[in-house]
């Protein structure tokens, strides 16, 4: 009998998972797509509302009007599925929609989505089949659509392709409530026009931290960019200072920062990155603690060990995006297929346990545990061995840890090159 799937979400990992379940048409029913909102393309599609939409639920998307990508076109793509030749290298978010939609269209994907749905819960059940003597682990998925109509299924596995780029992570200051400008996360920015000519104070300076302080800049903000890494060594535009991290906010409203300086502010930005949350799981049931910036346990970044025909596609952070998705739906399909056989729950726990302790020995602090960033090559590669598709290209790698140095010395102009890939080895820069 044909194994039924349900994937949550139809942005990139989502459409990835369909993509690959349409192509084990031997093995798997076409699969039953869940989409909150009325495109595909999750992160990636630009809406231009924040706070809430007209139906009660909160805006899903982070992105801002002029995100570039800060990976070329050649590290991104899905490894069978290259983004058009004749873009640059760095693109603007409409075109990764478009790439998406193409992906979408490409793979016959659209007739599987069940567009303005929201999925109520995901909860193991215990089934028989006829003619089984044993019991298996099923899914009821229950899930609402726009007019309010609930309905309940039952699913073989579940693929959670839900992203973890919309629960904003805000973290607590002292005096937060004595502020008197305006507060707010870079997932509710949209354009810095707005903030032209006022003193913003951007608390983290990581991509988006750093991006959003120069657009700011252009428009004349005088920007306060605070954070506690070490100082950005590379020149800043005149409008942009740093400083250390916020340590509180004073009665006054002045903002005080670790080194004992303040400053007044009329906005407080958090780019502070997110959480992860699944208002449609019950982690206790499944075996797992889900922190706002932590999860655990999963056996390879994918599956919880007492459920190992639940996968989260897409959890790790620090790395190449669509090609990590692809890697792990693979891997999740070939636990389906009984092509890999995975260790016994106790195994995977221990397994988990032992790599995480051994993160926080070298120094990674608890929240930073799902970064891969170095890591991810070997990830990759140790899925691809296991469930014996392709490995990626060392060509990715390669431009990536390129793209990466430039990054470094150009923040801001290292988007203006272009690269080719010209064999599994090599790349070029064709400007």
């Amino acid at each position: 009998m044909l194994q039924r799937v349900a994937v949550v979400g139809a942005g990139a990992a989502g459409l990835c998972a369909a993509r690959h379940i349409l192509s084990r048409s031997g093995r798997f029913a076409p699969p039953v797509v869940f989409e909150l909102s009325e495109n595909v393309g999750g992160t990636w599609c630009y809406d231009e509302r924040v706070g809430k939409l007209d139906n009660g639920l909160p805006v899903h998307s982070s992105m801002y009007r002029d995100l570039r990508t800060n990976l070329p076109k050649e590290v991104m793509m899905f490894p069978d599925f290259p983004f058009e030749p004749q873009l640059s290298s760095f693109l603007p978010h409409q075109e990764v929609q478009r790439y998406l939609e193409r992906y979408c269209q490409s793979h016959g994907i659209r007739p599987h989505i069940r567009f303005n749905t929201v999925v109520e819960s995901v909860k193991p059940v215990n089934v028989t089949t006829e003619g089984e003597v044993e019991e298996r682990t099923a899914w009821e998925v229950t899930s609402s659509d726009s007019s309010g109509h609930q309905k309940t299924e039952t699913f073989d596995s579940v693929f959670v392709c839900s992203g973890h780029y919309s629960d904003p992570h805000i973290p607590l200051i002292p005096g937060i409530e004595n502020f008197k400008g305006k507060v707010l996360h870079s997932h509710s920015y949209r354009f810095a026009e707005p903030f032209a000519g006022q003193s913003v104070v951007v608390l983290g300076a990581k991509a988006s931290g750093l991006d959003i302080s120069l657009e700011l800049a252009n428009v004349g903000a005088q920007v306060t960019l605070s954070h506690r890494r070490p100082r950005i060594t590379f020149p800043l535009p005149d409008g942009i200072q740093q400083s250390s991290s916020v340590e509180a906010v004073e009665d006054d409203g002045r903002i005080r920062f670790q080194d004992g300086s303040v400053t007044e502010a009329d906005v407080l930005m958090f780019c502070t990155g997110y959480n992860f949350r699944f208002p449609f799981l019950d982690a206790a049931q499944l075996g797992l603690d889900i922190q706002d910036q932590m999860m655990s346990p999963l056996y390879r970044f994918l599956v919880p060990p007492a459920f190992p025909s639940l996968f989260f596609i897409g959890i790790c952070k620090i790395i190449c995006p669509f090609p990590n998705f692809n890697c792990q739906v693979q891997f999740a399909l070939a636990v389906l297929e009984g092509s890999v056989t995975l260790p016994s729950r106790v195994q995977m726990e221990d397994e988990v346990r032992r790599e995480l302790q051994e993160k926080l020995e070298r120094g990674v602090q608890h929240r930073h545990l799902l970064i891969l960033d170095q890591d991810q090559w070997e990830y990759c590669n140790t899925l691809a061995r296991t469930a014996g598709f392709p490995l990626l290209p060392t060509v990715i790698r390669s431009l990536y840890e390129e793209v990466w140095r430039q990054r470094q010395i150009h923040p801001k102009n290292y988007r203006k090159l272009n690269y080719r890939l010209i064999s599994d080895l090599e790349w070029e820069l064709i400007n």
